[in-house]
């Protein structure tokens, strides 16, 4: 089995039953997963913040920063690899209040909304979350049956 690491503002899409995709630190950051269930094809992306409007010279050179660039590229990646919406299962972590502990920039609940709007505008729904609290979360993909995995701290559950 191997893990595919996928770091802070990047994304990383699998064809390979064999892989795991995993992405740590999600704090106000989302990790969120695609899964075609027929073609057994996943994708996750860890993004930090909302709008790309922030920033559009540094979201053309990493869309996967954003909630908005990086969530749409990932979508566009699968597509391309023939993945259909009908198909896709969608699964999401992060969005908490780890280092915004009085609620000032609310960054997490905006990644959240943005990422919400995304999948309205793109025709699909929310299959599991676990977003919100004030606890950083570590997320794993299986790619053989489409499992996804929240962990905070040691304790560890299936979305």
């Amino acid at each position: 089995m191997a893990k595919i690491i996928v770091g802070i503002s990047e994304m990383a899409i699998s064809e390979s039953a064999d892989d795991v995709l995993v992405t740590h630190s999600l704090g106000s950051c989302l990790g969120v997963a695609f899964y075609d269930t027929a073609l057994k094809i996943g994708g996750l992306v860890h993004s930090m913040l909302p709008l790309s409007s922030t920033d559009s010279q540094r979201a053309k050179k990493n869309p996967a920063m954003f909630v908005d660039t990086g969530v749409t590229t990932l979508l566009e990646q699968m597509f391309q690899r023939g993945c259909t919406r009908k198909n896709i299962v969608v699964k999401v972590a992060g969005g908490a209040r780890v280092l915004d502990r009085q609620d000032l920039f609310r960054i997490g609940e905006r990644n959240y909304t943005v990422f919400r709007k995304v999948l309205w505008k793109n025709s699909l729904l929310i299959a599991s979350e676990d977003v919100g609290g004030g606890i950083s979360r570590t997320v794993r993909l299986e790619l053989s049956s489409g499992r996804f995995y929240v962990r905070t701290g040691s304790e560890e559950k299936e979305l």
